[in-house]
């Protein structure tokens, strides 16, 4: 069902700050905030928000079925108008610089709805789109819409065979060298790409093309050049008359799209290989009415937000929901705030919470299949994919809670530990959803443009585990030794640990200084003071932190550098107090510009987006993020002074 309210309130309209309050008393507001933001059935969701792409593309896929109805022409195409800047662009984060492919996907939406070709918004998005190398620049996503609706040629876009499903796990770019993101919508996309559908639109894009296509530079004897020899390969391939094998790719295909929809109609819980997996299924022959489409298409409805302003009611879309992340995150700020575990709220998400393990395997098995299912997953609906980030940070939340089923709460914690000992992958380190998800080869195809498409193990989720066994007495365990090696052989030349999850180096060294003092390193050592260096001299000269998207970019420019933000300034908070730094003047400066910049309501507000879905490409804000983090590191601050 369509929300009709945005949840939660954490609310994006800034409210007037109070009087500068106490540690303790900014504590308390927040607890009380978030009291009233949980769930009656006993989780936390902040609203999840992207770019107008989501919103663009659900437009898209609407029209392309013959469902889009007026009134969500006019509430969709209300949103994206007001996320355009006054050059005529749109961004991919606020305030970040813009995007050709989202400006594209949005002009087009946007006509779609009804706007005018010579609307002055429209004029102006065309000529900056022009003047950027136009629509034959744009990544291959853009590129299989347009052609999805006649406005590009299936012949000029990368091929990927759907034969790619035949080939056995341990042969070179089989499925499962991708990550699961990528894997769940290159699978459909091979099937859209094989029946290469034409449906029309009632306008062209042609104000949008420049006449030429961007160089191919690649030397045949480079990867590019080869990955480039082998797509002109395929496409001859896919031209054979006579195909048998394709029939059964097809078909296999399809069954494995079908084996992975999620209990609320989603696959994967995001709107990538949700989208794409509708629409294979779709060309294949499914009806509308098919319980998998059907299913599909509610749950997706799900995830969309519908809200009144002053220009009329607005609807946008939810890449993704983040109830288990939330709650633990928030289970965990409330802790460390002095809320007793035996209070009501926490009890009830404690429950919540058990209710969400996972036991049944997933795609993960392909790499680990002794290891007995465990863990959880990110959204309220993901059982064929839990990942370690979400179980690494649930057992630290739930560890913390004496209660009379502690054997209860014990079992879902034994459970994780293992199969997260069990996830790391053979260099030490953790990625999030798969072990040695590290096939380079995968990120060389052509039509692998649109972001991450390997989950290598990353700083910030190998602390989390880390600071997760040590908690639980394993810190001298060969997993953890061996992840505190790998966090260490990771450190950046300036003391600090890219983020791959969380903007950025401060995410990063955020999340992995607390590990690795959990883990027995002392405070005093090297590499720990070289961290609390780069921190203090990234401090803004407000007090704050904040690291603008760009640096993953351009990190030499903007490495720990941007505007401060709440989250950003508890992520350098928790890691200079575990770092022993309570007292500094760096530490009291940051918790003040906490303390001064809290709401009346006990919240903050954030407008920048400081996480992270793909680096470079793909960005997050959630909402949540902004109270629960000052809680712990306000939390953490006044304890440790007791």
């Amino acid at each position: 069902m369509t929300r009709t309210v945005p949840e939660p309130s954490t609310s994006d309209s800034p409210r007037e700050p109070v009087r500068a309050r106490t540690p303790e008393e900014a504590l308390a507001a927040g607890i009380e905030f978030l009291r009233g933001e949980q769930h009656a059935a006993g989780w936390w969701k902040g609203e999840l928000a992207t770019n107008v792409t989501m919103d663009a593309e659900d437009l898209l896929l609407r029209q392309f079925l013959g469902i889009l109805t007026e009134q969500q022409k006019e509430e969709s195409a209300r949103w994206i108008r007001s996320q355009q800047r006054e050059d005529g662009t749109w961004a991919n984060f606020p305030g970040g610089p813009a995007d050709l492919s989202t400006t594209v996907e949005a002009w087009v939406a946007l006509r779609l709805a009804g706007d005018p070709a010579d609307a002055p918004w429209l004029t102006a998005a065309a000529e900056w789109i022009r003047a950027n190398g136009g629509l034959e620049a744009t990544r291959v996503f853009t590129r299989i819409w347009l052609a999805m609706f006649g406005q590009w040629s299936w012949a000029d876009l990368p091929n990927l065979p759907p034969e790619l499903i035949l080939l056995p796990s341990w042969f070179p770019l089989n499925v499962y060298d991708f990550a699961c993101w990528a894997r769940q919508t290159i699978v459909p996309l091979t099937i859209v790409g094989t029946v290469r559908p034409k449906r029309s639109l009632p306008f062209d894009v042609n104000e949008l093309r420049i006449g030429k296509r961007p160089k191919k530079s690649s030397a045949p004897w480079t990867w590019d050049g080869l990955f480039e020899n082998l797509d002109t390969a395929l496409h001859t391939y896919a031209k054979l008359p006579f195909n048998p094998v394709r029939k059964v790719a097809l078909r296999q295909a399809a069954e494995w799209i079908l084996a992975r929809q999620e209990a609320d109609g989603s696959w994967g819980g995001i709107q990538p290989p949700w989208v794409y997996s509708i629409l294979a299924l779709h060309l294949l022959g499914y009806p509308l009415d098919h319980p998998a489409l059907k299913a599909g298409l509610e749950g997706l409805d799900g995830f969309t937000i519908r809200e009144e302003t002053e220009q009329g009611w607005v609807r946008r879309l939810e890449a993704c929901q983040s109830p288990v992340w939330d709650t633990a995150l928030a289970m965990t700020g409330l802790l460390d705030a002095g809320v007793s575990p035996g209070d009501e709220m926490l009890v009830r998400a404690t429950e919540w919470l058990l209710g969400e393990e996972i036991s049944v395997p997933g795609d993960w098995t392909v790499r680990r299949p002794s290891l007995a299912p465990g863990g959880f997953a990110f959204e309220f609906a993901n059982d064929g994919y839990p990942d370690t980030d979400d179980t690494a940070e649930v057992v630290l939340a739930l560890r913390r809670m004496g209660r009379p089923d502690h054997l209860r709460i014990r079992g879902a914690i034994d459970r994780s530990v293992k199969w997260l000992e069990g996830m790391q992958s053979s260099d030490g380190g953790w990625g999030a959803f798969d072990a040695d998800n590290t096939q380079v080869l995968a990120t060389k195809l052509p039509f692998c443009d649109f972001g991450a498409v390997i989950d290598p193990p990353s700083a910030d989720v190998t602390a989390h585990v880390v600071e997760m066994l040590a908690a639980e007495g394993k810190a001298g365990s060969r997993e953890c030794r061996r992840g505190v090696k790998w966090l260490l052989d990771n450190q950046e030349a300036d003391g600090s640990w890219f983020g791959r999850w969380g903007a950025n180096y401060v995410y990063g060294t955020g999340a992995v200084v607390p590990a690795l003092v959990a883990a027995g390193i002392p405070a005093g050592d090297e590499r720990i003071r070289r961290a609390v260096k780069w921190l203090a001299d990234h401090q803004n000269a407000d007090g704050g932190w904040g690291e603008d998207l760009r640096s993953y970019d351009d990190p030499v420019n903007w490495s720990g550098r941007g505007e401060s933000t709440p989250s950003q300034t508890a992520w350098a908070l928790l890691a200079l107090l575990a770092a022993g730094e309570r007292d500094s003047a760096v530490v009291t400066r940051g918790v003040a510009w906490l303390c001064e910049r809290q709401r009346a309501d006990g919240g903050w507000d954030e407008d920048q987006h400081t996480g992270t879905g793909f680096p470079g490409d793909f960005y997050l804000s959630y909402h949540l993020y902004r109270v629960v983090f000052p809680l712990s590191a306000l939390g953490r601050y006044v304890r440790s002074g007791a």
